[in-house]
Formats: structure tokens, sequence, C-alpha cells
């Protein structure tokens, strides 16, 4: 099943539980698909732009959600982290701190990597390979923190 097709049955479960919060997100994603599918260039929606496409429904959240909570905005901070569960769940297993650390630590020896030069391969290397099992500001983090040590 894709990505829409699962998309337009979870909405009507939504629909018939009238959960909000579900409903909203569904619908930010249904639309995202929408303006990828209308952009003009006429590329097929593989499972890779699916992906990145939710996580960057997801990133647009957390950055809105660190703001609210900034602001001290509770109530708006609350709808951000029920949107951010719900999408959440139309992503890949997410690898854990530690899964991460090795994985990064395997590739920074097969590159050779021994400076913050080689950052940027480490990175292509290891962004493309993770995509949708680890965020991107976990990876550069890491991959930092290696090569300063």
């Amino acid at each position: 099943m894709s990505l829409e097709q699962k998309i337009t049955s979870d909405l009507k479960e939504a629909m018939k539980a009238k959960d909000q919060a579900k409903l909203r997100s569904i619908r930010a994603i249904k639309a995202a698909i929408l303006l990828m599918k209308t952009d003009g260039t006429g590329q097929e929606i593989t499972e890779e732009k699916e992906i990145k496409l939710i996580q960057k429904l997801v990133k647009q959240r957390k950055e809105s959600l660190d703001i609210y909570e900034k602001q001290g905005r509770d109530d708006l901070a609350a709808v951000e982290k029920e949107e951010i569960q719900v999408l959440e769940k139309y992503l890949p297993a997410q690898m854990d701190e530690a899964a991460l650390t090795d994985y990064l630590k395997s590739v920074v020896d097969k590159l050779g990597a021994s400076s913050m030069a080689d950052m940027g391969k480490i990175m292509g290397v290891a962004s493309k390979e993770l995509a949708g099992k680890a965020d991107g500001k976990a990876i550069s983090t890491i991959v930092k923190q290696l090569l300063s040590s």
C-alpha cells in the first residue's frame, strides 16, 4: 500500500473517530503530497521522496514547537507535539543514539576521515544511507563529536 493510499484510509478513520490531532496531521501530509504531484516536474513520487516529505513536515513542527516553548505558549506547543507524534508514525523506525554512533564510527573509519575538513564526505554518505532512519541534526552532532576527539 502506498503512502497516499494509507493516508486516505487513515484520514477516513480519523474522521470517524473525530480525532482532531490526527486529522490535522494527515491533512498536512495529503496537502504536501498533492503539492508534490502538481509541482510541474512530472517526476514519480518514490518512497524515498515520501519519507523526505514527512521528515520535512516533522522538522517544521519541531521548529515551531521550539519557538512556542521559548515564548511560553504551552497551548500551541501541545498542538505541535500531537502532530509530531502522528507524523512520526509514517516514518521508518529511527535509530537510537548508540546504533547511530556505531554506524558513523564505521563510516569515519571506512573513509579514513580524521579532521573536520572530512565532515562533508561523511555527511554525504551517512545522509544517503540513513535517509529516514536518523535525523540530519543528530547525524551532524555525532559526526562533529567523532571528528573533534
